[in-house]
């Protein structure tokens, strides 16, 4: 019998990709964010043809001269049968980054996680949300549109009226 006995080695985030995807995230959150007022809310739908569309919106709660904070949730009609993803999000106005500093109500600070440990976070953990939030901001910036209602004012009049 061969037992294999490998020594886990611990991991090390690497710091060039944790800070290029704050600057990719950044650039992409002030491509989709264009009011950065507190409660103002940025919704996109994408639809996938015969699937319902999904919902992706950013949230302003707190907005200061060096940061803003955001909430980026997802909102899908046909699967509430499991938690759609939340994150919290912060943007770095001097240093224009941006980084997921909170996923599904909890807060995720640390850049390396011992494993295992009493939350079953993976060691990458920091690095993994970062690349999500990435692949999410740039799936709503290829594929969704804005999701505002349009309001007419009672005065005017449509091209169907024939007027």
């Amino acid at each position: 019998m061969i037992m294999n006995n490998r020594i886990r080695q611990r991991y090390i985030p690497d710091l060039t990709v944790l800070s290029s995807l704050g600057q990719a995230n950044y650039a992409r959150l002030q491509k989709l964010v264009t009011d950065h007022t507190v409660g103002v809310e940025h919704a996109y739908s994408m639809s996938n043809g015969s699937q319902p569309a999904s919902r992706i919106s950013v949230k302003i709660e707190e907005n200061h001269r060096y940061t803003t904070m955001l909430k980026v949730s997802q909102m899908d009609e046909a699967k509430r049968w499991v938690a759609p993803p939340v994150m919290t999000v912060r943007m770095y106005h001097d240093v224009c980054m941006a980084e997921v500093i909170g996923y599904q109500n909890e807060r995720v600070g640390e850049g390396r996680y011992d494993y295992p440990n009493d939350q079953m976070r993976l060691p990458d953990e920091k690095t993994q949300l970062n690349r999500f939030l990435a692949d999410w901001l740039e799936h709503c910036m290829k594929f969704g549109h804005i999701d505002q209602s349009v309001a007419l004012s009672s005065g005017s009049h449509s091209p169907a009226d024939g007027v």
